[in-house]
């Protein structure tokens, strides 16, 4: 029998099994998480042993990326199974979520399964069904347990503590899918409890990526991003300890991965490499060929929706669901490869619209992007704006932190000028990058490759069949969305009356003046 005929007999004699006693899920999604930062990676200065577990027990992915860097939107895509352009206003940070966009944790839940989740769901924005009553997108919130945080900046929920309070009210018959979103190892951070709690050194870390400075307290500030990752790496461990002490673990799928790249300047919000490019694990004990496994194929988190309905036997049609843009990560997991498993999945589209406010008329800066065959190239829609924000408002769309600090300060430097045109500078309309030479996306080949035009050309093909507005023309209608936060709505026209609310994730130094930048 042909290996794809024999994997798709392999999934359909799954599905059949799976009529009898379908799986429970547990998706355990970090918040700011870059890839590599994980035991598993190779990675010494991150310690991750649940989620080493989980990459043993199943399969490692090294391609996973999420379509957009932004906390809503890319976890929009999770709980849809499209990419934000296709998901009108939830292509925005902040917005109205569409009533008309189903969840898949909604439909598990008219389909015979527990759903709850503790910590972050879909957020920040409003999301309210067409009657107006506040939607559960993610399951039933279960956050009452509380304990005393390790450090500031680390919330107090007890994620393990509310998914056994959660376990302790399923019916013993019914399956049941859980959300685990930490909001570690979002900011902000205590600086220096890396090194004080949790007993590192700047020197473990063996590099600092070329567009920041390479000072102490940036690296300070990465220990304290690892202290919190290994805060949510502690709860995830503690669940599946709960798991296998019920009995439960054997038929749980277990997915394990961050919403968006690390919360410093070129990462998070951004379209590089270090924005999208996310750590996954996937394991499923009863479901799995082959454990151990790691894959390189690339996958996206519009895979993971279908994944999980297809694993509970529910099908998609039934959901009332739009019409998905991924594909079940099952035909992976059913597999007994390594490397290149499906020949298909050969590429994997990125992009942006508004993130934070902080442009004239609350504008966003869109982009598109492919990533394929270790290549990205971008599409920059408008390059007039600046990037992360304007520099008068902070450049809101970066978190404050003692990295952007040490940037912004070295742009008064000749030598550190580099850092701030990496993170901060205005771009050319096309950018392409060699991953495996430039990992850190610093040198833009754009004018020397001629690789470029074909990577653009499936680009916007692709866009348009899946209806990007974009991409047809018409891509000012995501501008044109109201900005969800009632306070923050025409930001930068508050600011220039002189009323604009104090946006408090950035620092008061972030401040600065375009016209002593010398931008180009």
């Amino acid at each position: 029998m042909a290996r794809g005929l024999w994997v798709m007999a392999a999934v359909a004699g799954v599905q059949a099994a799976l009529a009898a006693q379908r799986p429970n899920i547990l998706f355990a999604l970090a918040d700011d998480w870059s890839y590599g930062h994980a035991g598993a990676y190779g990675c010494a200065w991150v310690k991750t042993p649940a989620f080493d577990r989980v990459a043993r027990a199943g399969v490692l992915f090294t391609q996973a990326y999420t379509p957009t860097a932004k906390c809503a939107p890319s976890r929009a895509s999770i709980l849809t199974g499209r990419n934000p352009w296709q998901l009108k206003a939830a292509a925005n940070h902040w917005c109205y979520f569409p009533p008309e966009f189903t969840t898949y944790a909604e439909a598990l839940a008219v389909s015979g399964y527990e759903v709850g989740m503790t910590g972050k769901g879909w957020a920040p924005g409003v999301a309210k069904d067409a009657a107006g009553r506040q939607r559960q997108m993610a399951g039933r919130p279960f956050n009452r347990r509380t304990l005393e945080p390790p450090a500031g900046g680390i919330g107090k929920n007890d994620y393990a503590a509310n998914f056994e309070a959660f376990l302790e009210q399923v019916p013993a018959d019914r399956p049941w899918c859980f959300w685990y979103g930490s909001t570690e190892p979002h900011r902000g951070y205590e600086y220096g409890s890396g090194a004080a709690k949790g007993g590192k050194r700047t020197d473990q870390i063996p590099r600092v990526p070329g567009y920041w400075p390479d000072t102490e307290r940036v690296r300070q500030d990465l220990l304290d991003y690892a202290f919190e990752v290994e805060h949510f790496d502690r709860h995830l461990g503690r669940m599946l300890e709960t798991l296998e002490r019920r009995g439960l673990l054997e038929n749980t799928l277990v997915v394990v991965t961050g919403d968006n790249g690390m919360p410093f300047p070129h990462s998070k919000g951004q379209t590089y490499r270090d924005s999208n490019h996310l750590p996954l694990a996937v394991m499923w004990p009863r479901g799995t060929r082959a454990p151990g496994r790691t894959v390189d194929d690339y996958v996206c988190f519009i895979d993971l929706a279908p994944t999980f309905l297809e694993a509970a036997g529910v099908a998609w049609g039934q959901t009332g669901m739009a019409p998905a843009q991924g594909r079940s990560l099952l035909e992976i997991l059913m597999s007994d490869r390594a490397g290149r498993v499906v020949a298909a999945r050969d590429c994997v589209l990125v992009g942006r619209e508004r993130n934070d406010i902080g442009r004239p008329n609350d504008a966003g800066y869109p982009v598109r992007g492919i990533v394929q065959d270790g290549l990205l190239y971008l599409h920059n829609f408008e390059p007039s704006r600046w990037p992360a924000c304007n520099p008068e408002t902070g450049y809101l769309d970066v978190d404050g932190s003692p990295t952007k600090s040490e940037v912004l300060a070295a742009r008064g430097d000749p030598a550190g000028r580099r850092f701030w045109e990496a993170c901060f500078g205005r771009r050319g309309r096309e950018e392409l990058y060699d991953l495996s030479a430039d990992p850190d996306c610093l040198a833009n080949r754009i004018a020397t490759d001629g690789r470029a035009a074909a990577l653009k050309a499936r680009l916007f093909k692709e866009l348009a069949e899946q209806g990007d507005p974009r991409a047809l023309g018409q891509g000012d209608v995501f501008d044109a969305y109201p900005h969800a936060h009632d306070r923050m709505r025409g930001f930068y026209e508050q600011w220039q009356r002189g009323t604009a609310p104090r946006a408090d994730w950035v620092n008061p130094s972030d401040f600065e003046e375009p016209s002593k930048l010398d931008s180009r």
